[in-house]
């Protein structure tokens, strides 16, 4: 618990072996509840996440095509019979039958979340971006009540950003651009950036199934969030690169994500502006 409160940390995986391991560990012991959702990877990602949550000392909840069906239908779920005590954060560990997106799988850690009655929920990637000990500075924006949704921003700084190549940093700088235009957050930078955290209270009011289930979906639910005008805050943090390899395709990336920008600027602007019932 962060002093009075219940934190969630949603971890998306996909592909992730060498990675998610180490990721899991650096989690906070600060986090109630840790949300690993494997988006039915193809190499050995479910086998290690298993193994962390069989180590988990709080109920343990994991899917691997197992005996119950979850209410969204798509999701299969089984509890083992016994866990070894070794830590106090509770691990949730599910794996879609199916590939459903980044977004996708974040959405499955949102609801458990929510479920769970978590007050603030995170997001981390399971590909070793991300560094687990500043997620308390991610997070205090949320928790004093200055904003209701918090991300990372490697765009600082060239001390931010210098583990960055020169393309990462291209096109995060444009995609910056057109998402300050789509969202109306014009001080934002970095929206690729996919440390996240979220007031529950806030994440109750949008409709989880209409966010996008693929690498759009920060994008999208920035401009969701901003047809709301709810605050948001960019925490400064550095770029951490190794040994993984983008799971975008580029030559579909960029239409899709252009064209999902211009119609969800159109959305925004309509919900915005547009004619209210009398």
């Amino acid at each position: 618990m962060y002093e009075d409160t219940r934190i969630g940390v949603v971890i998306p995986v996909y592909n992730e072996a060498p990675f998610i391991g180490e990721v899991i560990e650096s989690v906070p012991a600060f986090v109630d509840r840790v949300y690993v959702i494997d988006d039915a990877s193809t190499d050995g990602s479910w086998a290690i996440i298993r193994e962390h949550a069989a180590r988990s000392s709080a109920n343990i909840l994991t899917g691997d095509g197992g005996t119950a069906r979850s209410a969204d239908g798509g999701l299969e779920m089984s509890r083992p019979a016994e866990a070894t005590p070794q830590r106090d954060t509770g691990i949730s560990a599910v794996r879609h039958a199916d590939n459903r997106g980044r977004g996708g799988a974040v959405k499955t850690g949102y609801r458990l979340a929510l479920e769970d009655e978590m007050d603030i929920v995170a997001v981390i990637d399971g590909d070793g971006q991300m560094d687990g000990d500043v997620l308390d500075e991610v997070i205090e924006p949320v928790y004093r009540g200055e904003a209701a949704y918090a991300k990372g921003n490697r765009l600082v700084s060239g001390y931010h950003w210098e583990a960055m190549s020169t393309w990462r940093l291209f096109g995060n700088v444009v995609l910056t651009l057109l998402t300050r235009i789509a969202s109306g957050y014009w001080t934002m930078r970095d929206p690729q950036n996919g440390f996240t955290v979220i007031a529950a209270t806030t994440l109750e009011e949008l409709s989880l199934d209409d966010l996008y289930d693929d690498y759009g979906f920060l994008n999208d639910m920035l401009i969701r969030l901003g047809a709301r005008k709810k605050p948001i805050a960019d925490v400064p943090m550095r770029a951490v690169y190794e040994d993984e390899e983008s799971g975008i395709e580029y030559t579909s990336f960029v239409p899709e994500l252009s064209a999902l920008l211009l119609r969800m600027f159109c959305w925004r602007l309509w919900v915005t502006y547009g004619p209210s019932e009398t």
